[in-house]
């Protein structure tokens, strides 16, 4: 069985394969979108009569393309995790998200991080049992 090497690229990146081929925006998605472009005032015109008449989609859809939507901000809260196994660390943020201390969303990212925690840790382990059995049988 032989291997070959892919062809050498007939083009450098950011060139077209295809130089005279169609030019972008002369398709059918182009031509709409050029002929909604030119009416763009006029339906915005249209949007904002039927928002100021009560329309509530109008307004609706102008709002959103219009502002950025707000997002929900929590606070930051500290927390004292016990001393110990990281078993009962997710424990104490568990118990802090039943009493209302955290929210569920931190909660939830702090028990994420403990998994992660918790998993760097079995592998520092791993690497100190490996060594220390590569020590005792004379391998380096």
């Amino acid at each position: 069985m032989t291997t070959r090497k892919p062809p050498a690229a007939a083009w450098k990146p950011g060139q077209s394969g295809n130089p005279k081929g169609r030019p972008a925006g002369t398709g059918e998605v182009g031509k709409l979108r050029a002929a909604i472009a030119k009416r763009v005032p006029d339906l915005l015109d249209a949007m904002l009569a039927k928002a100021l008449d009560g329309d509530v989609g109008a307004a609706r859809l102008l709002l959103e393309r219009a502002i950025a939507p707000l997002k929900a901000i929590e606070q930051t809260q500290a927390l004292a995790l016990p001393d110990g196994t990281l078993t009962a660390q997710g424990r104490a943020v568990l118990r802090s998200v039943a009493d209302g201390v955290l929210a569920p969303s931190q909660g939830a990212a702090l028990l994420g991080a403990i998994g992660t925690l918790a998993r760097v840790t079995e592998l520092d382990e791993l690497e100190s049992r490996i060594a220390a059995l590569e020590a005792r049988n004379g391998k380096s």
